[in-house]
């Protein structure tokens, strides 16, 4: 099972739009696809039509009661599980504070179901703190949602400290995979030179062991689309709103990136394990 982290410490950049979007075109591809909602606002919850309020599974019991993972999440869509989140995951943090191993509690748990999901994505909430920190436990790679202006290089900076910081010490599995470029105009200036600062960045990180030196920019961007605003308030994917739009065609590109990589990267881990060829005759 591939496990991202989908997150950035600011809010409204389109990280929930991200998991949803991006899980639900896997799902339909025949993917077996399980999201996280570890933000107390519910907003994946929600966009995928479920009433917070109304609903006693989720994140919070798998935090603070040790809940089972299986018993925890909903089919909500073919082929696409949800754990869902409500307020009550407010009170997380502070009743974690004296637990010992508090870091790595969604980590154990969704072991229990790596044979069961090809793809996990959590939908962080916009902050770096102990929930955060549990879904950088619990993932092998993170995915960044950014919008391209100057003051998100500052937050991707502190944002990559963090991951690297949970790679040393927790998880040394944990690397970044790269930046999807959200409300993204090609005809405007500004995208384009954050674009290539980012570019530039990455690239000189290249060879060194640092959390990030794999990353890339996603070769598909999201553009600038209404619909994408539009569809959570009916508690609908992209696709299931408006299948025609740009943001419908955006997230299934970045769908195809995504199961691509993951096979490119399966087949070298198996070519790396075969064993070398001998000529000449026997």
């Amino acid at each position: 099972m591939r496990k991202i982290a989908v997150l950035n410490q600011k809010g409204g950049v389109g990280k929930t739009t991200t998991v949803v979007n991006t899980a639900a075109a896997l799902a339909a591809m025949g993917s077996k696809v399980v999201v996280i909602d570890l933000d107390p606002q519910a907003h994946l919850t929600i966009h995928l039509g479920l009433e917070p309020e109304t609903t006693e599974a989720g994140s919070y019991k798998i935090l603070t009661q040790s809940a089972k993972f299986e018993e925890e999440i909903l089919l909500v869509r073919p082929n696409l599980w949800l754990l869902p989140a409500n307020i009550d995951l407010v009170g997380a943090e502070s009743e974690l504070v004296s637990v010992v191993g508090r870091e790595t509690i969604l980590r154990e748990t969704v072991r229990t179901v790596e044979d069961n999901f090809d793809y996990l994505f959590i939908d962080c909430a916009p902050s770096l703190g102990l929930l955060t920190l549990n879904a950088l436990a619990a993932a092998d790679e993170v995915l960044i949602p950014l919008q391209p202006h100057f003051l998100a290089l500052q937050g991707l900076g502190k944002l990559l400290q963090t991951v690297e910081l949970v790679n040393k010490r927790i998880n040394p599995a944990l690397q970044v995979t790269g930046v999807l470029l959200c409300m993204f105009d090609s005809r405007a200036s500004l995208p384009n030179e954050v674009r290539a600062d980012i570019e530039r960045f990455f690239n000189d990180a290249r060879g060194t062991d640092c959390a990030w030196s794999d990353a890339k920019i996603l070769p598909a961007y999201i553009r600038r689309n209404i619909k994408l605003a539009e569809a959570p308030s009916y508690g609908k994917t992209i696709f299931e709103y408006e299948q025609n739009c740009h943001g419908a065609e955006d997230y299934k590109k970045v769908a195809e990136f995504i199961h691509t990589h993951s096979q490119l990267s399966a087949k070298s881990t198996t070519d790396s394990l075969a064993p070398p060829s001998v000529g000449g005759a026997v």
